[in-house]
């Protein structure tokens, strides 16, 4: 449902605007308030499920998220569906490190392996289907559909959790107030420096102070809602690092592969969304194929398998050239690109996570989910600004995927980190 609803707003940027009368500025907040509340919230979420109890904390994270996507489709005018978006990204920054907790607490062994496998493969399902969705609603409804089906979801879920899900242990007695203030601050400051219009500079520099007196703060207190004792262990600051950069070159690549699709090959919303089907399919077929056989290989082989064959088909996709046409320069590499997100999301999710313990899971789901909405966005501004010098559609998407390139083997290089400490 997260990732689905950012899907939407990619592919219903246009009508959103029209149906409420938004200009740009107005309608890049409707992205902005979201990634602020969703960011700066996180690692307070993750630290929060381990004092007030996981389950209890889901359920009010999936109660917000579900009746803001309600308010959200609801929305008459530019202030509901920015405040809204601001609401969907609070109730968003619980239930992402709530649901990996949840799954680390009811699973152990091959199982829990299994069961964050299948949890990582859902970021890249999520983005992948929900650009086909997001167009054809776009195409067809009105893109408040995709906002108003959440309801319903969210209540149904939310029943089914209340019977099913065992009632959560906490881990922790309370919250370092200190701490949150610094990292809701210093994140949401950051967050805001790469993807706000104004000031962007002064929020860099706000990010920078409140961090580093976060991590100062972190040093001291006996509870901390980002135990530093995480990142001591190799495998998981590889891991933190490749997920950072896998997801920079993810969210860049699929927002702005449909773009250049209706740019140069003047594709609607909709045919740019199926354009992406090559990707779509061998991802969700791939990605049962990962699962089955993470049971039987090493994890971070599996990661360095899947980092290689996305690097091959992004780097194709480079060489190639988007003139090429459809065929030949997005969808065949489009094929290597898929399957190489079904055996990477996965295993970093993995690694992001291994080695703790039931006491320190919270704080590492936060920090797994804080890099990825980070990563995303860092990869995506930093790529914009790179290629901003080129005015024809071709040009910019060719520059852009070299520079994707780039990102993917910086993953690369971060997976072979894992491999080889997995080793030892």
């Amino acid at each position: 449902m997260i990732i689905l609803d950012n899907s939407i707003i990619f592919t219903s940027t246009a009508k959103i605007a029209n149906d409420l009368s938004l200009n740009n500025q107005a309608l890049s907040w409707i992205t902005n308030a979201y990634a602020l509340t969703f960011g700066g919230l996180l690692l307070f979420s993750g630290k929060a499920g381990d004092v007030f109890g996981r389950k209890k904390v889901y359920l009010i994270g999936l109660l917000i998220f579900s009746i803001s996507s309600l308010f959200v489709g609801l929305a008459t005018n530019a202030t509901m569906i920015i405040s809204m978006r601001a609401v969907q990204g609070i109730g968003s920054s619980i239930l992402a490190p709530s649901t990996l907790a949840l799954l680390m607490d009811n699973y152990s062994g091959t199982m829990r392996t299994k069961a964050i496998g299948y949890y990582g493969a859902t970021a890249g399902l999520g983005s992948s289907f929900g650009l086909v969705i997001g167009g054809i609603i776009a195409s067809y409804w009105s893109w408040r559909v995709g906002f108003f089906l959440n309801f319903p979801i969210g209540i149904a879920m939310l029943l089914l959790s209340l019977k099913y899900l065992k009632s959560g242990k906490t881990y922790a007695e309370k919250i370092d107030i200190l701490g949150t203030i610094f990292s809701v601050v210093g994140v949401s400051a950051l967050v805001y420096s790469i993807d706000g219009s104004d000031y962007r500079l002064l929020s860099l520099i706000v990010a920078i102070i409140s961090l580093a007196f976060f991590v100062f703060q972190e040093k001291r207190t006996a509870e901390p809602i980002m135990p530093l004792s995480l990142f001591r262990n190799s495998e998981r600051s590889f891991a933190y690092a490749a997920r950072f950069t896998y997801l920079g070159f993810a969210i860049t690549y699929f927002f702005l592969t449909p773009l250049a699709m209706q740019r140069v090959y003047g594709f609607s919303p909709l045919m740019s969304a199926i354009g992406f089907l090559p990707e779509t399919i061998p991802q969700f077929v791939f990605a049962a194929v990962e699962t089955r056989m993470s049971a039987k290989v090493r994890n971070s082989r599996l990661l360095v398998t899947g980092m290689i064959i996305t690097f091959v088909g992004v780097a194709a996709t480079a060489i190639i050239g988007i003139k090429a046409g459809y065929w030949v320069g997005i969808a065949i590499p489009m094929v290597l690109v898929g399957i190489g997100q079904a055996f990477s999301l996965s295993p970093i999710t993995v690694s992001g996570v291994a080695n703790t313990t039931p006491e320190m899971t919270g704080s590492a789901s936060g920090i797994v989910n804080t890099v990825h909405q980070i990563g995303g966005s860092v990869g995506l501004s930093v790529v914009v600004a790179l290629v901003s010098q080129y005015q024809a559609p071709d040009l910019s998407f060719d520059h852009a995927m070299i520079w994707i390139t780039v990102i993917v083997g910086i993953s690369l290089l971060c997976s072979l980190g894992i491999l080889k400490v997995s080793k030892n």
